[in-house]
């Protein structure tokens, strides 16, 4: 079985943030966007991890939807 993967990108001026993962690894994703927002050499901050992981939520809800194969009914 194949394993999904999401990616999560944040832009700021000229720093590109791109965070790949599965769903087996939110609790590491987690820990590297907290330690980036805690990074005074990175513009991340707080308030971009706390939307960043807004995201992760709404993307973990929207996967957790088993995908509909219902086709519609002709009239």
């Amino acid at each position: 079985m194949r394993q999904e993967v999401s990616v999560l990108t944040l832009v700021k001026g000229a720093e590109r943030f791109v965070y790949i993962y599965d769903q087996d690894s939110g609790d590491v994703l987690v820990n590297v966007l907290r330690d980036h927002a805690a990074d005074p050499h990175l513009r991340i901050n707080w308030f971009d991890v706390a939307l960043l992981m807004e995201k992760v939520q709404a993307q973990q809800t929207s996967s957790a939807k088993p995908p509909t194969t219902e086709l519609p009914k002709a009239s």
